[in-house]
């Protein structure tokens, strides 16, 4: 463990370059990473129908989301790859190499063929390319934040790494922009057949320059100070995980502070959009928008929370972010309903769907092969048609064998017994059935996608605003708390663990996960309860557990 020093003798680095370019080019670099990262999350309907087709759209989404997920489930192993490599050699060439994976793995996906031209090979080679990318960003992050924090005077770590954490939202609000950009200049349909590369293929030029930028630095004095004394770790992992002392902070930090900043970050900007894209049926272009000026008005508190986190702790600041979150998340996504789509909450209100039938006849809403219609039980073929629309509703029991019955308000509407036809007959039947609910719901009020004349964007844009708040305050001070939780021979192996099981795995899997609730279930808030959950648990082990870090001297 880090040492605590008295701070009424602070003690100044041997700063051997300008603070002010380390920060800048350690930022700009990241921010080249996250935005090659968030682009496929950004774009996952057009990868969808690209690498996923011969699908039904709600696996081809799921399948989506998840192959966006792979991406974030071997960041650990990317942790501990190049964590090993930086305690051992360096930070500056470790978060260089790591750079140049990421982005020659982002300039080939905008060269990937279609499912169209070479078949199941497109989405085996773009899942090796989210990998390769995941590996990457495993071993950059830790990187770029020690390298930080070890430059960084006592008693301004806080502020100095809360840079580093505006990166993840400047490089998404990057990818933001060019995205919107290409979409308004080549119109949707140019977009979505071909114009969808072009993000990823631009991404060479960033490439160029970031690597040039990093090329810059100097070594960490701290590192460097290691180094000429002899106190490197020669064995970075095993003094890391294998010792009791060191990994039961590597807990503690993952528990009691990571996994809840996690499913706050991915939930208040990642889950925000898929939200209003997917469930809410906001145009994609109009949902970027808002959520890029949420996002240009909620940045600047990253800095703001890491400033006070040197000033009052990082403790309260994270815990005090998963708690509020934990509180306001369902009426949060509430208002956001009834202010993307009015129409939507209004008819919810006055019409509810309630879909009565047998639950032992329905199937789990996904299918891992990809294949299935949902078409084997009146149940399937009515959940699968809500679970397409993005309409919520209630399960009511009915006896064994009754075939299901979907209510609309007043109106009622049998669903088909597929077991009962065959061939063309059951086929007919589906889509008269489809047909006749379709036309109940639009008469409900249910609209098809939101209207936009009728989006109240001053209050979704506050809404997503305070989402983001959320995550300023989650996400400010992590960087500063991790680098203090463990002593400098094996800090960038440490922290980096726990930070990408963290984010890759309670974070990353959470659009997947949520959609999938929700799919299953029927209630378009139901997948809240993942992040409120893990937060809730966070605030717990934080406030037993999790020790104040502020005031630690990070030289030992």
């Amino acid at each position: 463990m880090a040492t605590t020093y008295d701070d009424s003798l602070p003690k100044q680095h041997a700063a051997t370059q300008n603070e002010k370019l380390v920060i800048a080019a350690s930022s700009l670099g990241t921010v080249f990473e996250w935005y090659d990262f968030y682009l496929y999350g950004l774009l996952a309907t057009y990868i969808s129908a690209q690498f996923f087709s011969g699908v039904n759209e709600t696996t081809g989404f799921i399948f989506a989301l998840a192959a966006f997920a792979a991406g974030f489930a071997v960041r650990p192993f990317g942790a501990l790859v190049f964590g090993r490599i930086g305690d051992l050699v360096g930070r500056k060439n470790t978060f260089l190499v790591t750079m140049g994976i990421m982005g020659l793995s982002t300039f080939a996906v905008g060269l990937l063929p279609s499912y169209a031209s070479i078949g199941v090979a497109a989405p085996i080679i773009l899942l090796i390319m989210r990998l390769a990318q995941g590996l990457a960003l495993g071993g950059e992050y830790g990187g770029a934040a020690t390298y930080v924090a070890e430059h960084a005077p006592e008693g301004k770590r806080g502020l100095y790494t809360s840079w580093i954490q505006t990166t993840a939202t400047f490089g998404l609000f990057a990818a933001l922009l060019v995205v919107i950009g290409f979409r308004f200049a080549l119109g949707e349909e140019t977009f979505a057949a071909w114009g969808w590369r072009l993000p990823f293929l631009i991404s060479i030029i960033l490439l160029g320059v970031s690597m040039w930028i990093r090329l810059q630095l100097n070594e960490s004095p701290v590192f460097q100070k290691m180094k000429d004394e002899g106190k490197t770790s020669k064995a970075p992992l095993t003094e890391a995980f294998g010792q009791w002392g060191n990994l039961r902070w590597v807990l503690i930090a993952l528990l009691g502070a990571v996994a809840g900043q996690a499913v706050v970050w991915y939930a208040g900007q990642f889950y925000a959009l898929f939200f209003l894209e997917k469930t809410l049926k906001v145009d994609g272009a109009t949902a970027n928008i808002l959520i890029a000026i949420a996002l240009a008005l909620a940045t600047p508190f990253f800095v703001f929370f890491g400033w006070l986190s040197d000033k009052i702790g990082r403790k309260p600041i994270i815990l005090g972010g998963c708690a509020l979150a934990a509180i306001t998340y369902f009426p949060l996504f509430g208002a956001l309903t009834n202010a993307a789509n009015p129409a939507l909450a209004h008819a919810q209100a006055a019409a509810p769907v309630t879909i009565t039938v047998a639950q032992d006849s329905c199937s789990f809403q996904f299918d891992p092969v990809g294949k299935n219609k949902f078409d084997g039980s009146s149940c399937d073929i009515a959940k699968a048609y809500m679970a397409k629309a993005g309409i919520s509703y209630v399960n009511a029991e009915a006896p064994v064998g009754t075939p299901a019955v979907v209510q609309v308000g007043a109106s009622r509407f049998a669903v088909p017994d597929p077991t009962t036809l065959g061939g063309a007959d059951k086929a007919a039947a589906i889509t008269a059935f489809q047909d006749e609910l379709k036309a109940g719901l639009k008469a409900a009020g249910y609209p098809a996608k939101a209207d936009n004349a009728q989006i109240n964007k001053v209050a979704v844009v506050a809404i997503l605003w305070a989402l983001a708040m959320l995550v300023t305050m989650v996400y400010g001070p992590i960087a500063a708390m991790l680098v203090e939780l463990f002593p400098s021979r094996i800090r960038y192996t440490s922290m980096s663990l726990p930070y990408h099981i963290g984010n890759g795995w309670f974070g990353g899997f959470l659009p997947t996960t949520a959609f999938a609730m929700v799919a299953a279930t029927g209630d378009i808030y139901y997948g809240l309860w993942y992040p409120v959950v893990i937060a809730a648990i966070t605030v717990v082990i934080g406030l037993l557990f999790l020790p104040e870090t502020f005031r630690r001297n990070i030289d030992d």
